[in-house]
Formats: C-alpha cells, structure tokens, sequence
C-alpha cells in the first residue's frame, strides 16, 4: 500500500500543475472522458520561442494523456493576416516534431458567430453603439468606479439589429459602429463592462473574400470556437487570466444554461516564455524586418522558430530548453544562456566533427615530401560510433588557426611555439621551428617539423603534448564564408528599457568571415547531417544560402559560454 503511494506521489511530481489537472479530470471521467486541446494561433507574423513553448503544451499534454490537439487559425483580423503566415506556422509545428488532429480556422465560424450575436440582440443582450472608440473608453471608468452607460445602451432591439445588418452590408463606414454586449458597466472586472465584440473591417478576407464586413473580437471568437470544436482544455498564457470570466460568460450563453460544469471548454493559464537579450513582441519584430534590421524572418539572430532552424537548433534543443524552464504560474525572465547550454548538450550528441579554420595562418612542415598526400582518419561522432569516420587529406602545407601561433607565449599556452611540440589532430607531432614576418609584424607563415613515427595510431604518438591543435590542407581545402551570430540586442531585457528599442540592438550581432577554409567532407556533408562541429570552435550549420561555388556556414552557439565571463 506504502508502495503504490509513493508510485503516485512520484507520477504527479513529474507532471506539471496542467498535467496534472489534466490527469485529475480525465481520472474523474470529465467531458466523457476526452481530452482535446488545440493550438490557436494568429495568421499575422511568423511563430517565436515563445509560441514553441505553448505548441510542447498544446500538443505535448495531448500526446501524453492520448488525446488530440487541433490547429485553428484564428483569422479575425483580414488587416494583418496572409496565407505566407499559415504556411510558415504549419511548417514550424511540424519541425518541432508535432502532428495535429484537424484544421480549423476562426472564420469557419463566422456565421454560427454571426447568427450567436444576433441572437444576445434579440434577447436585449447586445446594442449597436456610434460612439468612437475613445468615448467607449473613457466611459469604461476604473477598477475602483463604475463605467458611464452609453447613450446608445438601450436602443430598441429591432433598431440594432437593423444595424448589425447594415455594419455587416458596407453601408457603414469602418469605425463609425460597434456591436457591443450588454453586461454590467459596474462589475469590478473591467472586461464585462459591455465590451465590443464586433466591429466594422473594410479589408477582404484570405478565406471569406468580400462576404463579411463585420468581424467578431477576440474575446467573442476564442471561447466559441473552443466550444463548437469540442476542445475540453483551452490552454494560454497568464495575460488572459482576466479574460477568463468573460470567456466563460459567453459559454455559459451558448450553452443557455445547461450543462454548465461539463461537456464545455475550460480555461488554463501557464507564464509566458521571456528571453533575454531579445524581444517577443510581433510589432518590435515586424519592424526589424520591414526596416532591414535583420535579414527576414528567419534571420538566425531572431527569436523565431525558422530563425532558430536557419541558425542550426535543432527541434530537440528547443524542446529540451522548454522542458528545462517549465511551466508555472509566474512570469519569469529567463536566460539566454540557457537556451544555449540546451543547444550544446544536443548537438554534442549529434554533430559531425569537421575541422574548418576561421582565420589562417599557413603552417608548413618543412621536413614533409612536397608531392606527398596522405589521407588520415577522422571520427565523426566521439558520441555516437555508428556515425563513422571520414578521410582528411594531409599535406605540407596547412592552414592553422593564427590565434594557435605565438612567437613569445605566456607560460600556460600550449599551442604553437618556436621550440615546442604540438599534436596535429588526427595526424602527426609536430615541433614548431620559427615563422615568417612581414614588414610590420604580421606572421606570414609558420614552420614546424613533423615526426613521421608520430602518426595517430602508431607508437610514437603515445607521448604527452599538452596541445593539439586542428588544420585543413591548403591544397584539399575549400573556401568558405562563415558568419559569427551573437545575442540581438545588447540589453538584457529591451522589452523593459525605456529607449527605442532599435537603440539597443548590439552592433556585434553578426560578424562575417570571408577568408575561411573547411575540409572537403564539410563541404560535400555525404551523410546528409545539417549540424556539424568544427573542432575546438564551435557548432556550424550551412545557411540556406549556401552553394557549392559559395560556401556558406552560420554558428549556432560556441563550444563555451563566452558571455558568463563578460558579466
């Protein structure tokens, strides 16, 4: 008995507070015991992180508890909705590796919604208001006083309901009438104060066409929809818990009072997800892009979900770092770094080894025979042995890394330096002999000589050198332009600074290296893995971009965290 208790007790610590309610109703046998959710996003921009971390509840409570989670497309706004938007946020969904049930849209409903709105006219629940949309809002008093009635609050019924139709026929000018509903203008909860659920939008709809005029408010399509869809848990985040009554207000009108507590929708709120050194919001974002800031949507410094795919994430980084921040009841800021840390846990596991060489310094082992090639043996995956090995060619001549040379070293670094051995990865030992200068200072060339007993595998290679340094060979090499991404903006939190926002984007967010080399394998990636490791560097990605004759490679993250010893 002990036993099964404490089975229990460790099942719910490792549900969330919404998996568990979740657990509790379909163990109660509530809604006859299904389970549907759904992902309801608006057609008007392309998805972020924190859209990605309410797709993992939305799908991933369906998937867990065996029920189903729909995608609706709420399309209430034809000003700022387009087909580009629903393509991107199906694709994004199924990049983060979830499957939906159905396809709905808002506007399948328009005239349930229509006929819904007409009916609470006729039962003296609803009024056409002329009033502008600043006189509704100074009438709307404040939490501590009551709001002011509008003149228009008890027109005759027949009156609203002749001019709904005509709000709806283009005989009235956008902004001039709303449809109102008629609650309460004293109830302490600002939302019941008889908000506008309809007003006048004279713009075609990508579904509809030019048949509506009228378009329904948020807070009169969201809940609706949940009910006639037959959702069960209608799953947000915390800004709508005020809106929640009203929410259940309208179902509870739709359900004409019965069946009140079952077979209807209810309401859950989880914190939003907030990262540092970037923002969330559409407009912010939206105006990055119409304004050139970044390089589209899917710029990899964007916090969007094809801005995380184009900079090499994985969707398995993503999830991870979902799971790592959970779900709460409180807002939270969370690190950047930790999305970060995420990332290089998964793609340690994942990455191709590859060795590229961002800044090059010719290296020439003088001792080695000038027509001399041999093709040394690389691991692809320390993580993963049935990743196999690659061929890389060796030569005479190599690029090595400028910042691994140093003519004068401190005592701690061991690279290369005149007089000192260093292991060639893969390769040989080689013993560093002097370098070549240019009339002011630069390092044009570095010598070293190789041991030929040293290969990798041989006896000879058994010895203790401290450094081991990566190259590619001048001759085997191919020439890539590799691009160094960096936080957006240079703020820990923008969204709280009281300056433009466009003031505080950091100016080191992106550095373009055109003088790269990468070894064939990278170039050619015959495995077909998109997520690559250059050694002793960082994890790489090709851009889309990228092209045989123009090679091209985004950094997803650093070996290192690099920003925990700025702060």
């Amino acid at each position: 008995m002990v036993e099964n208790n404490n089975t229990e007790n460790t099942e719910k610590k490792s549900l969330n507070f919404i998996e568990q309610i979740v657990a509790n109703d379909l163990k109660e046998g509530k809604n006859g015991g299904r389970l549907q959710t759904r992902f309801p996003p608006e057609p008007n921009g392309y998805l972020h992180i924190g859209h990605a971390k309410a797709i993992c509840m939305d799908f991933g409570v369906a998937q867990k508890f065996g029920g189903v989670c729909n995608l609706r497309f709420d399309d209430t706004n034809p000003q700022k909705e387009d087909t580009e938007y629903v393509d991107a946020i199906k694709e994004d969904i199924e990049w983060l590796g979830f499957k939906w049930g159905n396809i709905y849209h808002a506007s399948d409903y328009f005239q349930k919604l229509w006929d819904f709105a007409v009916r609470l006219i006729k039962e003296g629940k609803a009024y056409v208001d002329e009033q502008s949309s600043e006189e509704i809002a100074a009438q709307k008093g404040t939490p501590t006083q009551p709001g002011v009635e509008s003149p228009y609050r008890n027109r005759p019924i027949e009156e609203s309901l002749a001019l709904f139709e005509k709000m709806n026929s283009g005989e009235i000018a956008e902004g001039a009438m709303v449809l109102r509903a008629k609650i309460d203008m004293a109830n302490p909860n600002m939302h019941f104060r008889d908000p506008i659920i309809y007003r006048i939008i004279n713009k075609e709809h990508h579904r509809t066409g030019s048949k509506w005029k009228v378009y329904p408010m948020y807070d009169f399509a969201h809940g609706q929809s949940d009910y006639f869809e037959g959702v069960t848990h209608s799953i947000c985040t915390l800004e709508f818990v005020p809106h929640r009554p009203l929410y259940d207000h309208f179902i509870d009108e739709l359900k004409e009072g019965k069946d009140l507590e079952d077979n209807r929708p209810h309401q859950y709120e989880f914190n939003r997800l907030n990262l540092t050194y970037t923002v969330m919001s559409k407009r912010k974002l939206l105006a990055l892009v119409q304004e050139h800031l970044v390089d589209g949507w899917d710029d990899p410094r964007m916090p969007t979900v094809c801005g995380l795919r184009r900079r090499g994430y994985s969707p398995e980084a993503v999830r991870k770092f979902i799971d790592m921040i959970g779900y709460t009841k409180f807002e939270a800021l969370n690190d950047y770094a930790m999305l970060e840390a995420a990332a290089r846990e998964d793609l340690n596991a994942r990455a191709l080894r590859v060795s590229a060489v961002l800044d090059p310094v010719k290296l020439i082992i003088t001792n080695y025979p000038e027509a001399q090639t041999e093709e040394m043996e690389a691991i692809n995956n320390p993580e993963c042995e049935a990743d196999g090995t690659h061929t890389i060619t060796f030569s005479r001549e190599l690029w090595m890394e400028r910042a691994d040379f140093m003519e004068d070293a401190p005592k701690k670094f061991f690279r290369m330096v005149p007089g000192k051995e260093v292991r060639l990865k893969n390769a040989y030992i080689v013993k560093c002999t002097g370098c070549k200068k240019a009339a002011d200072g630069t390092i044009e060339e570095v010598y070293a000589e190789y041991d030929p007993a040293s290969k990798s595998g041989m006896e000879g290679a058994n010895r203790k050198v401290k450094g081991t340094l990566h190259w590619v060979s001048v001759a085997h090499s191919v020439p890539a332009e590799v691009r160094l991404y960096d936080r957006l903006f240079n703020v820990e939190n923008p969204s709280a600074d009281e300056r433009d926002f466009r003031e505080l984007l950091n100016p080191d967010s992106l550095k373009v290296l055109t003088n790269c080399y990468v070894e064939k394998f990278a170039a050619e990636n015959p495995t077909g893995n998109r997520y690559l490791q250059f050694q002793r560097t960082g994890y790489f990605t090709a851009d889309k971009h990228s092209t045989p004759d123009h090679l091209v490679f985004n950094r997803t993250v650093g070996l290192k965290d690099t920003w925990a010893k700025q702060k």
